[in-house]
């Protein structure tokens, strides 16, 4: 006898995630993927390209793009980044805008008037509730409900995983019948290399000092695998200014020795295999303000 979930109609869309810069974006993508495809760190604006997740149930497959946070850009990288999250608006089935669980800031309130020139259906995901009282989310969620027709209103703490399947039922409610776009075991289209590029930048960015994080970019120069199955990975950490380059190598190298074996780590778990990565630092003076670098890097 088949079960519901095999009863259901097949539905497929595809639904971005947008918001501020530090609101939980790409903690919810992990989340709802069960898996780490998108760079997490506390610190804001560490999403720079447009990454796709795939979520295949036996009755839906839910494309997801995690986008870089809504900002007033201040270099060029800046301005390819929010550009990358406006496009995310367009040509999808349904958004989904992630706010903290207080009063509307100034960015929040930019990105509620960009929406009202979209069609699509806009669910507000209330994050982070675990670090409010229930007293205080009701009054709130009553007054978000007047800044805009929000189809949904959904309380989560992508954290802690409170919510996710809510997010993922009202999502098919919205969706229509549709076709399979991807393989049941793909969840991402981004290449291993970026994905490794990725985990260097996030570990550079946890472990290094407040201000560097924001000038580091990373480019994998060589990807080799031996006879004996170890891949050899060779990578470029960018920085803006010698001073910076010496804050990533820090004092007898040790600040990049902790970065390449955090690295190392992540990198061995995604690929499945033992990993020889070999990090060096370099200075490419103003690079978040040149086009052809932004490109060579991959920012489109």
């Amino acid at each position: 006898m088949p079960n519901k979930e095999e009863e259901k109609e097949f539905r497929s869309g595809f639904v971005s995630i947008i918001g501020r810069p530090n609101v939980g974006k790409s903690t919810l993508l992990n989340s709802i993927l069960g898996e780490k495809i998108s760079i997490v760190t506390p610190k804001p604006q560490t999403t720079r390209n447009r990454i796709i997740g795939i979520k295949t149930l036996p009755y839906a497959q839910i494309i997801f793009i995690d986008t870089p946070g809504i900002h007033k850009p201040r270099h060029k990288l800046g301005n390819k980044m929010v550009k990358t999250a406006l496009d995310a608006f367009k040509e999808v089935d349904i958004i989904l805008f992630m706010a903290e669980p207080r009063e509307p800031e100034k960015g929040d309130q930019f990105i509620i008037r960009l929406l009202k020139e979209i069609h699509s259906p806009v669910f507000l995901l209330i994050n982070k509730i675990d670090t409010v009282k229930k007293s205080q989310l009701l009054p709130l969620i009553e007054r978000l409900k007047n800044l805009y027709p929000f189809k949904e209103i959904i309380p989560i703490s992508a954290l802690k995983q409170d919510g996710i399947d809510i997010i993922i039922e009202r999502t098919y409610d919205y969706l229509i019948k549709g076709p399979k776009y991807y393989p049941d075991d793909i969840i991402t289209d981004q290449l291993e290399r970026f994905m490794v590029s990725e985990i260097i930048r996030e570990k550079a960015t946890e472990i290094t000092e407040e201000e560097v994080p924001y000038s580091i970019a990373v480019e994998i120069v060589e990807w080799k695998e031996r006879e004996n199955g170890i891949i050899l990975i060779r990578g470029n950490i960018y920085v803006e200014r010698d001073s910076q380059k010496g804050i990533i190598i820090g004092k007898d190298g040790r600040m990049l020795k902790a970065i390449g074996t955090a690295s190392r780590a992540d990198i061995e778990k995604l690929l499945n295999t033992k990993v020889f990565l070999e990090l060096w630092v370099k200075v490419k003076k103003d690079w978040r303000n040149n086009l052809r670098t932004l490109e060579e890097l991959g920012y489109k």
